[in-house]
């Protein structure tokens, strides 16, 4: 069964919690006590309707402001698919843990308040879909019985999108403008007669109808090992593997491949998947690689087809997210990871800012503070086996570490 990625985005007050929980509802994703305990919630609020946002907002804090805060990741399914949504904050200040939670989206939900329109927070997350490069972007008018469902704030607020999109980059991403009341349930599972006038699909039907191939599988092929495999057995005790999730491509059993960074090739003797030995495996795998040399190679090195092979790189430019209250500067000195590989990392130069209202660049600044992004390039004390994020998301992104604190300060994209 599918499993289809969504990240929601949406500012403050658009419904996005009570839009998830009526998704839940309406496919039957909560239990009857859970149901309950939202009614007798929702009752001591003083609201004479079920608060279904009170099935998202989890933290204490959340439910007393009514805003969203933490990213939560809620789970349910249909008989076709089954669906993961990164429930992120709309907050300028929480920008980075939209980030942080939309990073493996595959779709995107961006809702703006009918009576509203567009505003400067739209402009930030619909660049964050840009930046992320997720290929399926809703664009939900909610409380459209706020604005009684008329069709004109519906066409306005479209029209002002589409000037949005005529400033964008990635033109491969596909838009699907969808009118909808999540507090009454109109057009989320399905179409709704207070909006005759839209002749498109319900929320639930356009995430049922996306034909979702990834293509990951078409990629050159990272297999970053996070660990060896050494049993202490007596049945095993010549086994050396290598365990680890193949981000993107294909490998084959037979296949030439070269370990990097030492540059040594050999052949791969057995792919194993659980207990099960596979004669390939596929992007997202989780498996152990045997080889039928004894080459160096430990956690952090990478193995990729010999005909694939990516160019180390020592000088990496990329945009970077800060997500840190103390501001990117040049000359500082952090740990870069990339994906299991961890290497010490100099910023080298700062050459612009994002503007995410009107996506102008800034030249010459000083500093990327908290929540910004901006153009950056890096020098590593070793090669980084990396490719550009606009062909190889899983093996084109990286975090920066603060080496005195540990905390993850940065979000890298190479490009």
């Amino acid at each position: 069964m599918d499993i289809v990625r969504i990240a929601t985005a949406g500012s403050v007050d658009d419904g996005k919690s009570t839009l998830i929980g009526r998704l839940l509802f309406e496919t039957n994703s909560i239990t009857q006590d859970k149901l309950e305990a939202i009614e007798r919630a929702s009752k001591r609020r003083g609201v004479d309707y079920t608060d279904l946002s009170l099935l998202t907002d989890g933290l204490i804090a959340e439910r007393e402001q009514g805003i969203t805060i933490d990213v939560a990741h809620i789970y349910f399914s249909t008989p076709t698919r089954k669906y993961i949504i990164a429930d992120t904050p709309g907050h300028f200040e929480y920008t980075r843990n939209m980030i942080t939670g939309a990073s493996n989206a595959q779709v995107a939900i961006i809702l703006i308040d009918a009576r509203n329109g567009i505003v400067e927070q739209t402009h930030r997350h619909f660049y964050i879909t840009q930046l992320l490069r997720i290929p399926y972007v809703v664009v939900c008018i909610n409380k459209m019985d706020l604005v009684n469902y008329a069709e004109s704030a519906y066409n306005e607020i479209r029209q002002q999108f589409d000037e949005l999109f005529a400033k964008a980059n990635y033109r491969e991403q596909q838009l699907q403008f969808i009118p909808a009341s999540s507090l009454y349930g109109d057009n989320i599972s399905s179409r709704s007669a207070s909006i005759p006038w839209y002749d498109g699909p319900s929320l639930l039907e356009y995430l049922e109808s996306i034909e979702w191939h990834t293509g990951e599988n078409q990629l050159p092929a990272r297999f970053p090992v996070q660990y060896v495999v050494r049993p202490k057995s007596a049945q095993w005790h010549d086994f050396r593997g290598f365990a680890g999730k193949l981000t993107s491509g294909m490998l084959h059993k037979g296949e030439e491949v070269v370990a990097l960074p030492s540059g040594q090739s050999s052949t791969i003797a057995s792919i194993q998947r659980f207990e099960e030995e596979a004669d390939q495996a596929e992007s997202g795998d989780s498996i152990v690689i045997t080889l039928a040399d004894e080459i160096d190679l430990s956690r952090g090195d990478m193995l990729v087809p010999k005909s694939q092979v990516p160019e180390g790189l020592k000088e990496i430019s990329a945009q970077v997210c800060w997500l840190d209250h103390q501001p990117l500067k040049t000359g500082k000195n952090y740990l870069l990871q990339h994906g299991s590989n961890r290497v010490k990392a100099k910023v080298t130069n700062l050459f612009s800012s994002i503007n995410v209202t009107d996506y102008q660049t800034i030249e010459g600044v000083a500093e990327i503070g908290l929540n910004e992004i901006g153009y950056v390039s890096l020098k590593t004390a070793k090669p980084v086996n990396a490719d550009l994020y606009a062909v190889n998301k899983h093996n084109g992104r990286f975090i920066l570490i603060d080496e005195s604190s540990n905390n993850t300060v940065g979000v890298g994209f190479i490009g």
